[in-house]
């Protein structure tokens, strides 16, 4: 199942090594047309920075609007704190976790856990809560095999501890088959992680289609009665009562309930997947698909909350019907409460990455471009900034003497340099190298661009048209607060 659902809130692939921080985390860019404003009080004003200097001054961000010919108020620009959060990822993971080729460049590849190999390419973690699940399962089935094999002693912990072991590997196998369908489908497939409640399959790309959302879903209950019956097809072959024969019999009781679980009818469930899946075949709208198995999904976790508890206090789960309250009680209860809240959660998550994705074909990068000027390398800062204000731009674009463009002023540092000294101070101290990734395409939009983005983190990039023309530069600050202001709209 999917117990988170979504990332939420998309997580940054922006860390970059201490030295470089400065220049990797996004701000917005300067705003020239602004030369004139009076400088900051001296509590405000920062130095220049040095040449060995990578940390900018705390500024703050400029209240400028968006798009290339967009205007800036012209008060108290300077000596404002300009950090901004990075972009948001480009498209968010869509974990399926359980109780597609490779994807472009991207940056630091988010660990969760230790580490224990790569099948098929894509990471496998264990995150540190499955030790806790383990050795709660090792606690829980060491009691079980005490009263149906006494003579093991001691020995009936190790026991325990390998039918945790294994009983996890089922749950590889589980996400591995929904890895294999996305890698088929050719979606990009971040990592599987082992944890508290199973596993975590993150899946970068929603599917194309319905059908491909179904056997996506499908795939992994479907593993999941395989291996139960392959279990016990196993069990056949060994004694009953013995240490083999148990342990298979766990295995096949284990996922046969992984399976039934997951077939649930609700997010973040794959039940709830393929439930969305015949919505969205129906509606012929994938976002009606994920509301209607969101809903579903929190029903499913109020049904838990209550639910369960009332069931084992019955006995109709198979065990003695309890009249009082004690720690078994108890016990279920927060088993309860922990289960509801996953899905609930999962639910929640769902409807909010189906809201993102939505509204990605907003962020385009023509319309969010600022308007730029070309200066020489050895142009004055004054003078840079003078030209823009005459040009209606607000950033700098630095080229040599062919026309070529070399690199992009930083606001951040603009702004760090008080006005007296910016006749001193040449464009080519402030600029950041351009890379070929920091040149993006005018027609890119939605998650194309933000996979471009992601792919080499910058603060401010270099938009040209398909001729190679100058377009304009595209602050990394602007997609977010665009980015923030689209997910502000409803649906």
């Amino acid at each position: 199942m999917d117990v988170s659902g979504g990332s939420g809130q998309p997580r940054s692939d922006r860390d970059q090594p201490a030295e470089n921080s400065a220049d990797q985390t996004p701000r917005p860019t300067t705003e020239p047309d602004d030369a004139t404003a009076q400088p900051a009080s001296p509590d405000e004003q920062t130095s220049a920075p040095d040449e060995g200097d990578t940390t900018p001054p705390p500024v703050t961000p400029s209240d400028h609007g968006e798009g290339r010919d967009g205007r800036d108020d012209q008060d108290g620009r300077k000596g404002r704190d300009e950090r901004q959060p990075t972009p948001p990822n480009p498209v968010p993971e869509r974990p399926h976790a359980h109780t597609g080729g490779k994807g472009p460049a991207r940056g630091p590849e988010p660990r969760g856990g230790l580490l224990m190999g790569r099948p098929f390419g894509v990471p496998v973690y264990v995150a540190p809560s499955w030790f806790l699940v383990a050795a709660l399962i090792t606690w829980v089935f060491g009691g079980q095999l005490d009263r149906v094999l006494p003579e093991l002693g001691g020995a009936r912990y190790l026991v325990s501890l390998f039918f945790a072991v294994a009983f996890y590997a089922s749950v590889l196998v589980h996400e591995l088959a929904h890895t294999v369908a996305a890698l088929r489908f050719k979606l990009p497939v971040r990592r599987i992680q082992l944890q508290f409640f199973g596993g975590v399959s993150e899946i970068e790309k929603e599917a194309e289609t319905p059908g491909r959302e179904f056997v996506l879903a499908f795939v992994g209950p479907l593993l999941s009665l395989v291996l139960a019956g392959v279990f016990y097809a196993a069990m056949q072959t060994v004694e009953p009562g013995t240490v083999p024969g148990v342990l298979l019999a766990g295995l096949m009781i284990s996922n046969l309930i992984v399976a039934a679980f997951n077939l649930l009818p609700g997010l973040p469930l794959d039940g709830g997947r393929m439930l969305r899946a015949v919505v969205w075949k129906i509606t012929g709208k994938p976002m009606s698909g994920t509301i209607a198995a969101a809903w579903f999904g929190r029903a499913l976790a109020v049904a838990v909350l209550i639910g369960l508890p009332w069931l084992t206090q019955s006995g109709a789960l198979g065990s003695d019907a309890v009249d009082n309250v004690g720690m078994d009680t108890v016990m279920d209860a927060l088993l309860a409460a922990i289960l509801a809240a996953i899905i609930w959660t999962g639910a929640g998550n769902s409807l909010r990455v189906a809201r993102l994705r939505e509204h990605l074909p907003e962020l385009r990068a023509r319309a969010l471009t600022r308007r730029a000027v070309p200066v020489q390398t050895d142009t004055p800062l004054s003078e840079a900034l003078r030209q823009a204000n005459a040009a209606g731009a607000r950033a700098l674009v630095v080229v040599d003497g062919d026309g070529t463009p070399v690199s992009l002023v930083r606001e951040a540092a603009i702004v760090g340099v008080p006005e007296h000294r910016r006749p001193w101070v040449a464009v080519s101290g402030l600029a950041q190298d351009l890379t070929d990734g920091m040149r993006v395409s005018a027609e890119l939009a939605g998650e194309d661009l933000l996979e471009v983005l992601r792919a080499t983190p910058a603060t401010e990039y270099l938009v040209v048209e398909d001729t190679g023309e100058i377009y304009g530069v595209l602050s990394a600050a602007d997609v977010e607060r665009a980015f923030v202001k689209a997910m502000a709209r409803p649906s």
